[in-house]
């Protein structure tokens, strides 16, 4: 397990090198190209580690002096391709990089390359990439989950220190618990979405993967923050979560901890129950109070997410058309809408599937409103969700219902691929901040992974309880 706190120590103490460091994750990416986790690396990532070294030599190292840090592939870094995994977008360069990237180089973090992901983050298992499924590296038979499934690999392969992904309804904490890594969602509005090319800009959130909490609150104190660039960032100063969780010697065991009642975990395997029920018992003997919550909308999560997700799908994608940006074709066809020859080449199936779901939606019988129905839906969920942390601090239930799933498993069923994010559309569709913390493996080794959620803007007390149960 490769973390980079204990690179950091043993930099200070002259043990190691960043260049050293980098040269070696190079190297390691390249023996573990079969995973298929990356699909560029950053080809001057060695001169800027050793830029980082004279940092450590100057004695003023920044907060991520050295981290190396893969980026999803939908977020835009300079002089690096941002492609989405998609042949829409395969030639795309951004002249700019994201705020979080922005402030990740700031603080001393190095880019050491773009991650794979599902094509436009719409996946939930990493298959629908256009440049290759990535493989989970516990068991390269199995995804790696999605869409954010190449940054979990990476982490849990030791291919960088930390990475970045997106969550729009799960797609940070689902393959978090795949790959047996902590995975990160927070507060709608917490960390800056300037540079993250949308999917669903009401649901979309930047999130983080690590080996362990303390790297994840390093990363999150440095990207959080205003950004006058993103109309929905929230108008808070920066998270200080590392500094308080190390500060602290003792963390509150009594919380109230609502949980879910049978009903709601009816589609979960033996082996999550286990771990679930596991932990259960451990909170509760060291002094945590259960609470069984009520979600009488339970059963409209996924519908809701689908809804809304696809409708704004619909509307963002619409300058991807080949003039404007994207994919053009070469073909010299007389009499033909080239937007749509152009749509039809550059976006893959499941990117089709959602669009012309939500361009039905949008578009349908001003009498059904299924958008604004889903709206109306969400709030009520947000409701649930306000009236639950009136009673308890935590909310913990599994991210999954399953362990990681075996390649092409689900890919006749789109479905059954949708519905791998029940447990997790929720804190989406709510804006709470959520973890997905590696707790158990089942019986054939495969990771499992529980997710703890907490109120708005209390990644502080959710990452202090984390850290404390996870010791």
């Amino acid at each position: 397990m490769k973390t980079y706190l204990e690179f950091r120590q043993k930099r200070i103490e002259n043990k190691a090198t960043c260049k050293e460091e980098t040269t070696n994750i190079l190297q390691e990416i390249d023996r573990n190209k079969h995973l298929q986790a990356y699909i560029k690396v950053n080809e001057n990532a060695v001169n800027e580690a050793a830029v980082a070294d004279k940092r450590f030599e100057a004695g003023n190292p920044g907060p991520l002096e050295g981290m190396l840090v893969a980026v999803k592939d939908n977020i835009s870094t300079r002089s690096m391709p941002t492609t989405c995994a998609s042949k829409m977008l395969e030639k795309y360069e951004p002249v700019f990089d994201a705020t979080v990237v922005q402030r990740i180089k700031a603080a001393g973090g190095i880019v050491i390359g773009k991650a794979n992901m599902d094509e436009f983050a719409m996946g939930s298992s990493n298959e629908t990439s256009y440049f290759g499924c990535a493989k989970n590296p516990v068991d390269t038979s199995c995804v790696p989950g999605g869409s954010s499934g190449g940054s979990a690999a990476i982490v849990a392969a030791g291919l960088a220190h930390t990475a970045l992904g997106s969550d729009t309804g799960g797609s940070v904490r689902q393959p978090a618990s795949f790959c047996g890594v902590v995975g990160f969602k927070p507060t709608y509005g917490r960390i800056s979405r300037y540079g993250l090319i949308a999917f669903a800009s009401s649901l979309d959130h930047i999130g983080i993967f690590a080996n362990n909490i303390e790297d994840t609150a390093l990363l999150l104190d440095v990207m959080s923050g205003r950004d006058d660039m993103d109309s929905t960032s929230a108008n808070t100063p920066n998270t200080d979560i590392f500094n308080a969780i190390s500060a602290s010697q003792q963390t509150n065991s009594n919380f109230k901890i609502g949980i879910l009642p049978e009903r709601m975990l009816q589609c979960c395997s033996h082996d999550v129950l286990e771990v679930y029920y596991e932990y259960l018992d451990k909170i509760q003997k060291s002094g945590g109070q259960l609470h069984e919550i009520e979600f009488d909308c339970y059963d409209a999560w996924v519908p809701t997410y689908v809804a809304l997700t696809t409708a704004e799908a619909s509307s963002n994608f619409s300058r991807l058309d080949g003039i404007r940006l994207g994919h053009r074709t070469e073909k010299n066809i007389d009499n033909i809408d080239i937007v749509s020859l152009n749509r039809g080449e550059g976006f893959g199936d499941e990117v089709k599937r959602r669009l012309l779901v939500g361009t039905y939606i949008m578009l349908s019988n001003p009498s059904l409103q299924y958008y604004a129905k889903a709206k109306q839906m969400q709030q009520l969920i947000k409701k649930c969700y306000a009236a639950a942390f009136d009673k308890v601090d935590f909310i913990f239930l599994p991210t999954t219902s399953t362990s990681a799933f075996k390649t092409n498993e689900k890919n006749s069923d789109p479905v059954s691929m949708y519905l791998s994010d029940f447990f997790t559309t929720s804190a989406n569709l709510s804006g709470i901040p959520a973890i997905s913390l590696p707790l158990g493996k089942s019986k054939a080794g495969l990771p499992i992974g529980m997710q703890l959620q907490a109120n708005l803007f209390e990644e502080e007390k959710l990452f202090a309880y984390s850290k404390k149960i996870t010791r």
